[in-house]
């Protein structure tokens, strides 16, 4: 017993001898892990400083090429990284402004060739924000109002510059509406009158030109007048030639031959007097002088006055004048002048309508507007002819025209005419299938909101 109490001894002793060995063998290991990572971290701190530095001073270059860029300077680099981690990025970051530099200066240069083109032009241009400040304008705007207002200053409203009330009006309009607006404005400067047109623009101002049409219309103006004048002394002297002619024509002495030259005579004369007629009318209503006297008057009352006046003309040929569907609506018209388009129209469409061929008549209400129409079954009107027919001595056939004694003049005369009265004239047409002239008068105001009544009484026709 005392034998196995003594071996527990011992072994317990050789434990704890075993236990301080180890203890002491941490501590020395322990020592050893401090010293060396003093070491590695000493030796770490040596390399680490120039690293520091040299990232010191890329940043520095960083911060500079920020504000650089801040300042709107596009040449402003980051230049060469070094050892930067971020030296690619770095790369990156010039290249792309270089690139950005390019783009600018293209745009600079495209926009100093736009100032030098509208600079270079005849019209007056000048660009205003959606506020109506002014943003831009050429030379030309420049020159225009210095003479009779302030310059012209970036930032500034127009109407401390443009004090004229068609020009603030269509800019007004061009950018709440955003679409292009046109008129003529006589106050920019005194004694000049320029066509305005402005236009929006994609960031909600708008862009107005200005085109002096002073001279051109001096020059149309002289015109006028001189085929008025001119027209005028020739109505006598042909008024004269054609009594005579048609006296001697009923001589029974006169010979067969020189009866026949007579009839030529005549014949040319009439021809004449209708187209000093129509340059007179053409003058008057070009003159803009020309006010109709507009009044209230039924669509049907139009048409019907219309057709008593040319029934003695269709009497003579072989066309029926057929009175379609008309609205019984009231409209804004001077008789006297509706009558001499309702007869230009109708004459043409006889003319051209072809033997035994029917004209129809009709009007139809359109909201504000009645669209009274002229339809023949004509040859019809090749469509590159349809936008010029409206022109002064415009002839779609010349030969069958002066044939039919022709002046050129009618379209163009009810053009100015439907013009005057707030309207408009268009023609449809398709060759072989006829054409039918259009054309639109205001409505009257009515006190009552009833629906128009449609004349729909059996046609009225007029047979040869």
């Amino acid at each position: 017993m005392r034998r196995g109490l003594f071996i527990k001894l011992l072994a317990t002793f050789i434990a704890l001898l075993g236990l301080g060995g180890l203890l002491i063998s941490y501590a020395v290991a322990q020592h050893a892990v401090f010293i060396a990572a003093g070491l590695v971290i000493a030796l770490a701190a040596l390399a680490a400083i120039p690293l520091a530095q040299i990232a010191s001073r890329h940043l520095d270059k960083v911060d500079q090429f920020a504000g650089n860029l801040a300042s709107g300077r596009l040449d402003a680099r980051i230049g060469d990284p070094g050892f930067s981690a971020s030296a690619d990025t770095t790369r990156k970051l010039d290249q792309g402004m270089a690139r950005l530099e390019q783009e600018f200066q293209a745009i600079g240069s495209r926009r100093r060739e736009l100032e030098a083109l509208l600079d270079s032009m005849q019209e007056a241009v000048i660009a205003v924000d959606a506020q109506g400040r002014v943003h831009w304008s050429n030379a030309v705007m420049e020159r225009v109002v210095e003479r009779i207002a302030a310059p012209v200053r970036i930032g500034r409203s127009l109407v401390q510059t443009v004090r004229d009330p068609t020009v603030l009006a269509c800019v007004e309009q061009a950018i709440l509406r955003k679409t292009a607006q046109t008129g003529r404005a006589t106050s920019i400067s005194p004694g000049r009158t320029f066509e305005v047109n402005a236009a929006p623009t994609p960031g909600g101002g708008a862009v107005v030109v200005l085109h002096d049409v002073t001279e051109v219309e001096r020059v149309e103006r002289t015109l006028r007048d001189f085929i008025a004048n001119v027209s005028h002394e020739l109505r006598t002297p042909l008024t004269s030639i054609s009594g005579y002619v048609e006296t001697l024509h009923y001589d029974e002495r006169m010979e067969d031959d020189a009866r026949e030259f007579l009839d030529i005579i005549l014949r040319n004369a009439t021809r004449m007097h209708r187209l000093i007629e129509d340059l007179l009318a053409l003058a008057r209503v070009e003159s803009g002088e020309f006010r109709p006297r507009v009044a209230p008057i039924p669509s049907t009352r139009l048409v019907d006055d219309a057709v008593a006046l040319l029934s003695g003309m269709l009497h003579e040929t072989d066309v029926e004048l057929e009175r379609g569907p008309i609205t019984a609506t009231a409209v804004l018209a001077d008789p006297d002048a509706m009558q001499q388009v309702f007869s230009n129209l109708i004459e043409n469409a006889v003319k051209y309508g072809g033997v035994g061929k029917t004209v129809t008549i009709g009007a139809r209400h359109l909201g504000d507007f009645v669209e009274f129409y002229v339809k023949d079954q004509g040859a019809g009107i090749a469509s590159e002819h349809l936008d010029r027919i409206f022109e002064r001595f415009y002839r779609v056939d010349k030969a069958r025209s002066r044939e039919s004694g022709g002046t050129g003049l009618g379209l163009a005369i009810a053009q100015h005419i439907m013009l005057a009265h707030g309207g408009a004239i268009r023609a449809e047409s398709e060759l072989h299938k006829g054409s039918t002239f259009y054309f639109t008068l205001p409505t009257a105001p009515t006190q009552s909101d009833a629906a128009p009544v449609v004349d729909e009484s059996p046609a009225m026709r007029s047979e040869a």
